[in-house]
């Protein structure tokens, strides 16, 4: 991409950008959003990200994270904020249902567009200037590659530098999978120029459980998993009645779809987590090693998509109609699980 693409850089053709992402929103999708937000005050402009919904506890203590704007709690503010604005930029989603209720806002704004992502399979309707990146880990690595190409990224500050390392370490699982390109690591050098605590990032992601969190862990583990040992698979089931046991905070399921995949001969796992907001709804975050195609299978079956190998669905049932859902498309791909 050449520098002269990245239109809304032009500092002169806007004055108050609205920062949004997608529903639910992760590492990257908070910290990139953040990354921009200081990135384009400290250019003398007036920026807000806005977010779908609640966002983990976990990732509170990022630079500006106080500021955020969350539509289901705040949403007249958070409607004046994208009425205000005279640039919109959407971060991390491909696709602008992925923006749930914000939607509508969104898309009724007569400003201007730009689209940051990496997801596969773009929307290339509903924003003017696209900067998509499907080969990119993260879309905090394409805010590195902007403003690489500006002459920007050894500039940023130590708060933003902060924000573009914690998205990308989130969402590569501490650099464990789809992390092996290396300019990665040369966009990672240079933020640590900047002087960042890449250590104290790790601990105030990963090493902040409540006790809730542990015995909830050790719980859906023990009760909650089921193998299924001819297909290599491993589901993992989080009712709204469980969660209230176990006094679980928002954060603290992030990463256990994670865990079956450390057993031997595990190619796929899937978490079904009724969804705290919104009960009835079953979320789906679907995880998986090697050549198997959770964004395919998140399609076709749950309403979702994302990456080959971390995707995500949700579906309107029960529990147990989840379950036969999710059993029934695992034996869809049956040759490929063997």
């Amino acid at each position: 991409m050449e520098a002269s693409t990245f239109q809304f850089f032009d500092f002169s053709t806007f004055n108050r950008a609205v920062i949004c992402t997608h529903v639910n929103p992760d590492g990257d999708a908070i910290g990139s959003s953040l990354a921009l937000k200081l990135y384009l005050e400290r250019m003398g402009k007036q920026a807000t990200v806005v977010v779908p919904n609640i966002f983990p506890d976990f990732l509170k203590w990022l630079p500006s994270a106080d500021t955020i704007l969350i539509y289901t709690k705040q949403a007249e503010l958070a409607k004046k904020a994208v009425e205000e604005a005279d640039l919109v930029i959407v971060c991390d989603l491909n696709q602008p249902s992925r923006m749930a209720g914000l939607e509508a806002d969104i898309m009724a704004s007569t400003a201007p567009r730009i689209l940051i992502d990496h997801h596969l399979d773009p929307d290339t309707n509903f924003c003017q200037e696209m900067h998509s990146e499907p080969q990119a880990c993260a879309a905090a690595e394409v805010i590195c590659h902007i403003l690489s190409e500006l002459d920007e990224l050894d500039n940023i500050s130590h708060d933003e530098a902060t924000c573009l390392y914690c998205a990308m370490m989130c969402d590569t699982g501490a650099f464990s999978f789809n992390s092996n390109r290396p300019v990665i690591y040369e966009y990672i050098s240079r933020l640590l120029a900047r002087g960042i605590d890449k250590d104290q990032i790790y601990r105030n992601v990963f090493w902040t459980a409540s006790e809730g969190r542990l015995r909830l862990q050790g719980y859906l583990l023990y009760v909650n998993m089921r193998v299924l040992h001819e297909r290599n698979t491993a589901i993992i089931t989080l009712t709204n009645d469980e969660r209230r046991r176990f006094k679980v905070k928002n954060g603290d399921t992030e990463g256990i779809v994670n865990i079956p995949l450390t057993m031997l001969g595990t190619r796929l796992s899937i978490f079904i987590n009724e969804d705290t907001e919104h009960p009835g709804i079953m979320k789906l975050s679907l995880r998986s090693v090697g050549d198997f195609p959770c964004d395919q299978m998140a399609s076709r079956f749950f309403n979702g998509g994302g990456h080959k190998n971390a995707s995500g669905g949700k579906l309107q049932c029960t529990m147990e109609e989840a379950l036969d859902r999710v059993k029934a498309a695992i034996e869809t791909y049956a040759d490929m699980l063997k």
